[in-house]
Protein backbone atom coordinates (compact mmCIF):
# COMPACT_ATOMS: atom_id res chain seq x y z
CA UNK A 1 0.00 0.00 0.00
CA UNK A 2 2.62 2.58 0.90
CA UNK A 3 6.82 2.96 1.13
CA UNK A 4 7.89 6.19 3.24
CA UNK A 5 9.96 8.14 1.76
CA UNK A 6 10.80 6.47 -1.24
CA UNK A 7 11.59 9.20 -4.32
CA UNK A 8 9.29 8.70 -7.10
CA UNK A 9 11.35 7.92 -10.75
CA UNK A 10 12.15 11.27 -12.30
CA UNK A 11 11.70 9.26 -15.45
CA UNK A 12 8.17 8.46 -14.82
CA UNK A 13 7.49 12.18 -13.85
CA UNK A 14 8.83 13.63 -16.75
CA UNK A 15 6.71 11.51 -19.14
CA UNK A 16 3.53 12.28 -16.89
CA UNK A 17 4.44 15.94 -16.71
CA UNK A 18 4.80 16.04 -20.39
CA UNK A 19 1.91 14.10 -21.30
CA UNK A 20 -0.80 16.02 -19.03
CA UNK A 21 -3.26 18.42 -20.91
CA UNK A 22 -5.20 20.84 -19.37
CA UNK A 23 -8.04 19.25 -19.25
CA UNK A 24 -6.21 15.58 -17.86
CA UNK A 25 -5.34 15.30 -14.21
CA UNK A 26 -2.74 13.21 -12.24
CA UNK A 27 -3.63 11.36 -9.53
CA UNK A 28 -0.88 9.89 -6.95
CA UNK A 29 -1.13 6.70 -4.84
CA UNK A 30 1.59 4.10 -3.50
CA UNK A 31 1.39 1.23 -5.96
CA UNK A 32 0.55 -2.02 -5.80
CA UNK A 33 -2.85 -3.72 -5.57
CA UNK A 34 -4.37 -0.44 -3.61
CA UNK A 35 -3.56 1.88 -6.61
CA UNK A 36 -4.58 -0.98 -8.70
CA UNK A 37 -8.36 -1.06 -7.21
CA UNK A 38 -8.00 3.11 -6.90
CA UNK A 39 -7.89 3.32 -11.42
CA UNK A 40 -10.21 0.79 -11.68
CA UNK A 41 -12.56 2.29 -9.33
CA UNK A 42 -12.02 5.78 -9.70
CA UNK A 43 -10.03 6.72 -12.01
CA UNK A 44 -11.37 4.54 -15.18
CA UNK A 45 -14.81 5.47 -14.32
CA UNK A 46 -14.45 9.21 -13.49
CA UNK A 47 -12.63 9.18 -17.15
CA UNK A 48 -15.74 7.61 -18.56
CA UNK A 49 -18.04 9.76 -17.05
CA UNK A 50 -16.32 13.21 -17.38
CA UNK A 51 -14.09 12.90 -20.26
CA UNK A 52 -11.53 13.78 -17.41
CA UNK A 53 -8.16 11.55 -18.40
CA UNK A 54 -6.57 10.71 -15.26
CA UNK A 55 -2.98 10.26 -15.40
CA UNK A 56 -1.16 7.71 -13.02
CA UNK A 57 2.37 8.51 -10.78
CA UNK A 58 3.45 7.38 -7.90
CA UNK A 59 4.61 6.30 -5.14
CA UNK A 60 3.59 9.00 -2.78
CA UNK A 61 6.50 11.25 -2.10
CA UNK A 62 6.38 13.64 0.81
CA UNK A 63 9.72 15.34 -0.22
CA UNK A 64 8.62 15.61 -3.85
CA UNK A 65 5.06 17.59 -2.87
CA UNK A 66 7.20 19.83 -0.47
CA UNK A 67 10.01 20.65 -3.44
CA UNK A 68 7.15 20.96 -6.00
CA UNK A 69 5.13 23.33 -3.65
CA UNK A 70 7.98 25.52 -3.13
CA UNK A 71 8.91 25.48 -6.92
CA UNK A 72 5.81 26.19 -7.54
CA UNK A 73 6.08 23.69 -10.21
CA UNK A 74 3.28 20.92 -8.84
CA UNK A 75 2.39 18.34 -11.35
CA UNK A 76 0.50 16.20 -9.02
CA UNK A 77 -3.00 17.03 -8.37
CA UNK A 78 -4.90 14.81 -6.12
CA UNK A 79 -2.61 12.82 -3.84
CA UNK A 80 -3.32 9.70 -1.65
CA UNK A 81 -1.32 10.44 1.53
CA UNK A 82 -1.78 9.08 5.64
CA UNK A 83 -3.73 10.85 7.39
CA UNK A 84 -1.12 12.49 10.07
CA UNK A 85 0.83 13.55 6.99
CA UNK A 86 -2.48 15.32 5.76
CA UNK A 87 -3.36 17.74 9.16
CA UNK A 88 0.47 18.76 9.24
CA UNK A 89 1.08 19.37 5.17
CA UNK A 90 -2.40 21.48 5.84
CA UNK A 91 -0.93 23.51 9.12
CA UNK A 92 2.79 24.14 6.95
CA UNK A 93 0.57 25.28 3.28
CA UNK A 94 1.46 22.53 1.61
CA UNK A 95 -2.43 22.00 0.59
CA UNK A 96 -4.83 23.73 -1.01
CA UNK A 97 -8.43 24.05 0.79
CA UNK A 98 -10.76 21.52 -0.53
CA UNK A 99 -13.86 22.70 -2.26
CA UNK A 100 -17.22 20.99 -0.37
CA UNK A 101 -19.53 22.49 -2.53
CA UNK A 102 -18.31 19.92 -4.86
CA UNK A 103 -17.45 17.80 -2.56
CA UNK A 104 -20.41 16.15 -1.06
CA UNK A 105 -19.25 15.25 2.84
CA UNK A 106 -22.46 14.58 4.41
CA UNK A 107 -21.88 11.18 4.49
CA UNK A 108 -18.27 10.42 4.71
CA UNK A 109 -16.94 9.88 8.08
CA UNK A 110 -16.05 12.68 10.27
CA UNK A 111 -13.11 11.08 11.69
CA UNK A 112 -11.39 11.32 8.15
CA UNK A 113 -12.77 14.60 7.35
CA UNK A 114 -10.54 18.11 7.21
CA UNK A 115 -10.43 21.30 5.72
CA UNK A 116 -7.91 19.82 3.23
CA UNK A 117 -8.68 16.24 2.94
CA UNK A 118 -10.82 13.40 2.79
CA UNK A 119 -10.80 9.75 3.54
CA UNK A 120 -9.25 7.70 0.91
CA UNK A 121 -10.44 4.59 2.73
CA UNK A 122 -9.23 3.56 6.17
CA UNK A 123 -7.50 0.78 7.41
CA UNK A 124 -6.97 -1.52 10.35
CA UNK A 125 -3.35 -2.95 12.28
CA UNK A 126 -4.38 -6.81 13.07
CA UNK A 127 -2.13 -9.89 13.65
CA UNK A 128 -1.51 -12.36 10.87
CA UNK A 129 -0.18 -15.65 11.03
CA UNK A 130 0.55 -18.09 8.32
CA UNK A 131 -1.74 -21.27 10.32
CA UNK A 132 0.17 -23.87 8.01
CA UNK A 133 3.73 -23.21 9.02
CA UNK A 134 3.33 -23.07 12.91
CA UNK A 135 1.77 -24.98 16.10
CA UNK A 136 -0.18 -22.04 17.08
CA UNK A 137 -0.86 -18.21 16.10
CA UNK A 138 -0.81 -15.40 18.44
CA UNK A 139 -4.35 -13.88 19.19
CA UNK A 140 -3.52 -10.62 21.15
CA UNK A 141 -0.61 -7.78 20.91
CA UNK A 142 0.72 -9.59 23.91
CA UNK A 143 1.25 -12.76 22.23
CA UNK A 144 3.14 -11.35 18.94
CA UNK A 145 5.81 -10.06 21.64
CA UNK A 146 6.02 -13.19 23.51
CA UNK A 147 8.74 -14.83 21.88
CA UNK A 148 8.79 -17.80 24.49
CA UNK A 149 5.34 -18.96 22.98
CA UNK A 150 5.69 -17.77 19.77
CA UNK A 151 8.90 -18.15 19.06
CA UNK A 152 10.44 -17.38 15.81
CA UNK A 153 10.46 -14.19 13.64
CA UNK A 154 8.16 -11.80 13.15
CA UNK A 155 6.91 -8.85 10.73
CA UNK A 156 6.44 -5.58 11.61
CA UNK A 157 6.05 -1.89 9.37
CA UNK A 158 9.16 -0.90 8.98
CA UNK A 159 8.42 3.50 8.66
CA UNK A 160 7.49 5.58 11.50
CA UNK A 161 3.77 6.01 11.43
CA UNK A 162 0.57 5.05 13.64
CA UNK A 163 0.66 1.38 14.61
CA UNK A 164 3.53 -0.02 15.92
CA UNK A 165 4.28 1.85 18.88
CA UNK A 166 0.69 1.52 19.65
CA UNK A 167 0.93 -2.25 19.47
CA UNK A 168 4.03 -2.27 21.64
CA UNK A 169 2.62 -0.30 24.32
CA UNK A 170 -0.57 -2.50 24.23
CA UNK A 171 1.50 -5.73 24.17
CA UNK A 172 3.02 -4.29 27.44
CA UNK A 173 -0.39 -4.08 29.39
CA UNK A 174 -0.98 -0.17 28.74
CA UNK A 175 -5.15 0.36 28.22
CA UNK A 176 -6.35 1.20 25.29
CA UNK A 177 -8.08 4.46 26.47
CA UNK A 178 -4.52 5.59 27.71
CA UNK A 179 -2.47 5.06 24.88
CA UNK A 180 -2.05 8.89 24.37
CA UNK A 181 0.56 10.73 24.91
CA UNK A 182 2.19 7.88 23.32
CA UNK A 183 4.75 6.58 26.39
CA UNK A 184 7.87 6.43 24.12
CA UNK A 185 10.37 4.80 26.98
CA UNK A 186 8.07 2.24 27.67
CA UNK A 187 7.19 1.39 23.78
CA UNK A 188 10.80 1.24 23.02
CA UNK A 189 12.07 -0.67 25.90
CA UNK A 190 8.77 -3.22 24.80
CA UNK A 191 10.60 -3.12 21.49
CA UNK A 192 13.50 -4.08 22.43
CA UNK A 193 12.41 -7.33 23.81
CA UNK A 194 12.30 -8.62 20.22
CA UNK A 195 14.19 -6.80 17.91
CA UNK A 196 16.26 -9.19 17.02
CA UNK A 197 12.96 -11.49 16.13
CA UNK A 198 11.69 -8.82 13.68
CA UNK A 199 12.24 -8.50 10.17
CA UNK A 200 11.03 -4.91 8.80
CA UNK A 201 8.26 -4.62 5.89
CA UNK A 202 8.20 -1.94 3.70
CA UNK A 203 5.34 -2.41 1.51
CA UNK A 204 2.39 -4.38 1.32
CA UNK A 205 3.83 -6.65 -1.07
CA UNK A 206 6.61 -7.28 0.98
CA UNK A 207 4.85 -8.34 3.94
CA UNK A 208 2.70 -10.76 1.60
CA UNK A 209 5.60 -12.32 0.58
CA UNK A 210 6.80 -12.36 3.95
CA UNK A 211 3.90 -14.12 5.49
CA UNK A 212 3.02 -16.46 2.50
CA UNK A 213 6.79 -18.11 2.68
CA UNK A 214 6.94 -18.07 6.52
CA UNK A 215 10.34 -16.11 6.46
CA UNK A 216 7.94 -14.54 9.08
CA UNK A 217 5.19 -16.86 10.23
CA UNK A 218 3.57 -14.06 12.01
CA UNK A 219 3.17 -10.44 12.53
CA UNK A 220 1.55 -6.92 12.07
CA UNK A 221 -0.57 -6.48 8.72
CA UNK A 222 -2.50 -4.12 7.19
CA UNK A 223 -6.18 -6.17 7.60
CA UNK A 224 -6.32 -5.48 3.38
CA UNK A 225 -2.96 -7.47 2.75
CA UNK A 226 -4.29 -10.57 4.47
CA UNK A 227 -7.73 -10.55 2.81
CA UNK A 228 -6.01 -10.84 -0.49
CA UNK A 229 -3.20 -13.05 0.62
CA UNK A 230 -5.82 -15.61 1.43
CA UNK A 231 -7.31 -15.88 -2.08
CA UNK A 232 -4.25 -16.82 -3.50
CA UNK A 233 -4.59 -20.04 -1.19
CA UNK A 234 -2.48 -19.02 1.87
CA UNK A 235 -4.07 -20.33 5.16
CA UNK A 236 -3.98 -17.03 6.83
CA UNK A 237 -5.33 -16.27 10.06
CA UNK A 238 -6.15 -13.17 11.34
CA UNK A 239 -6.72 -11.93 14.80
CA UNK A 240 -8.93 -8.48 14.99
CA UNK A 241 -8.46 -8.23 19.04
CA UNK A 242 -7.22 -4.74 19.79
CA UNK A 243 -7.10 -3.47 16.08
CA UNK A 244 -5.73 -0.22 15.37
CA UNK A 245 -7.16 2.01 12.58
CA UNK A 246 -5.99 4.41 10.46
CA UNK A 247 -6.52 5.96 7.31
CA UNK A 248 -5.76 7.54 4.31
CA UNK A 249 -6.70 11.00 2.79
CA UNK A 250 -6.67 12.36 -0.60
CA UNK A 251 -5.42 15.62 -0.81
CA UNK A 252 -4.85 18.21 -3.40
CA UNK A 253 -0.99 20.20 -3.15
CA UNK A 254 -1.01 23.81 -3.35
CA UNK A 255 -0.77 25.19 -6.83
CA UNK A 256 -2.04 21.95 -8.45
CA UNK A 257 -2.63 22.81 -11.91
CA UNK A 258 -6.02 21.17 -12.62
CA UNK A 259 -7.61 22.30 -9.48
CA UNK A 260 -11.10 21.88 -11.11
CA UNK A 261 -11.09 18.30 -11.91
CA UNK A 262 -9.13 17.51 -9.16
CA UNK A 263 -12.01 18.71 -6.44
CA UNK A 264 -14.75 16.78 -8.86
CA UNK A 265 -12.34 13.45 -9.19
CA UNK A 266 -12.06 13.61 -4.90
CA UNK A 267 -16.25 13.88 -4.90
CA UNK A 268 -16.85 11.09 -7.18
CA UNK A 269 -13.66 8.38 -5.51
CA UNK A 270 -15.40 9.36 -2.15
CA UNK A 271 -19.01 9.14 -3.62
CA UNK A 272 -21.14 6.45 -2.23
CA UNK A 273 -20.30 4.02 -5.62
CA UNK A 274 -16.52 4.97 -5.55
CA UNK A 275 -15.97 3.63 -1.90
CA UNK A 276 -18.46 0.73 -2.12
CA UNK A 277 -16.35 -0.49 -5.21
CA UNK A 278 -12.80 0.50 -3.73
CA UNK A 279 -13.82 -1.59 -0.23
CA UNK A 280 -14.78 -4.32 -2.00
CA UNK A 281 -11.84 -4.59 -4.34
CA UNK A 282 -9.27 -3.67 -1.41
CA UNK A 283 -10.89 -5.13 1.89
CA UNK A 284 -10.12 -1.71 3.54
CA UNK A 285 -13.05 0.21 5.25
CA UNK A 286 -15.02 2.93 3.43
CA UNK A 287 -15.05 6.27 4.49
CA UNK A 288 -18.34 6.91 3.27
CA UNK A 289 -21.09 5.72 5.55
CA UNK A 290 -23.87 4.83 3.32
CA UNK A 291 -21.47 2.51 0.93
CA UNK A 292 -21.65 -0.91 2.87
CA UNK A 293 -25.49 -0.74 1.82
CA UNK A 294 -24.41 -1.00 -1.69
CA UNK A 295 -21.87 -4.06 -1.23
CA UNK A 296 -22.17 -7.46 -1.04
CA UNK A 297 -23.35 -8.35 3.01
CA UNK A 298 -20.75 -11.13 3.65
CA UNK A 299 -17.96 -8.63 2.18
CA UNK A 300 -18.62 -5.87 3.83
CA UNK A 301 -19.11 -7.68 7.84
CA UNK A 302 -15.35 -8.38 7.06
CA UNK A 303 -13.97 -4.90 7.22
CA UNK A 304 -12.64 -3.21 9.90
CA UNK A 305 -15.73 -0.88 10.11
CA UNK A 306 -17.10 -4.10 11.17
CA UNK A 307 -14.65 -4.40 13.43
CA UNK A 308 -15.25 -2.02 16.64
CA UNK A 309 -15.33 -4.67 19.57
CA UNK A 310 -12.13 -3.80 20.60
CA UNK A 311 -10.92 -1.35 18.01
CA UNK A 312 -8.55 1.57 18.95
CA UNK A 313 -8.53 4.15 16.54
CA UNK A 314 -5.33 5.83 16.15
CA UNK A 315 -4.79 9.65 17.15
CA UNK A 316 -3.91 11.48 14.08
CA UNK A 317 -4.13 14.57 15.64
CA UNK A 318 -1.29 13.93 17.98
CA UNK A 319 0.77 11.73 15.63
CA UNK A 320 0.46 14.82 13.15
CA UNK A 321 1.63 17.37 16.14
CA UNK A 322 4.79 14.74 16.94
CA UNK A 323 5.39 12.88 13.58
CA UNK A 324 8.50 14.76 12.94
CA UNK A 325 9.98 13.67 16.84
CA UNK A 326 8.51 10.39 16.91
CA UNK A 327 10.33 9.36 13.20
CA UNK A 328 13.69 10.64 14.63
CA UNK A 329 13.86 8.35 17.28
CA UNK A 330 12.48 5.30 15.91
CA UNK A 331 14.62 5.62 13.09
CA UNK A 332 17.48 5.97 15.29
CA UNK A 333 16.63 3.05 16.79
CA UNK A 334 15.94 1.13 13.68
CA UNK A 335 19.84 1.86 13.29
CA UNK A 336 21.29 0.42 16.44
Amino acid sequence: MKIKSMIASLTVLMGVTAQASAADMVFTSWGGTTQDVQKSAWADKFTAKTGIKVLEDGPTDYGKIKAMVEAKNVSWDVVDVEGDYAIQAGEAGLLDKLDFSVIDKANLDPRFVTPYSVGSFYYSFVIGCNKDAVKACPKSWADLFDTKKFPGKRTFYKWSAPGVIEAALLADGVPADKLYPLDLDRAFKKLDTIKSDIIWWSSGAQSQQLLASAEAPYGSFWNGRLTALAKTGVTVETSWDQNITAADVLVVPKGAKNKEAAMKFIAFATSLEGQAEMAAGTGYAPTNVKSPALMDPAVAKTLPDKQTASQINADMAYWAKHRDEIANRWYAWQSK
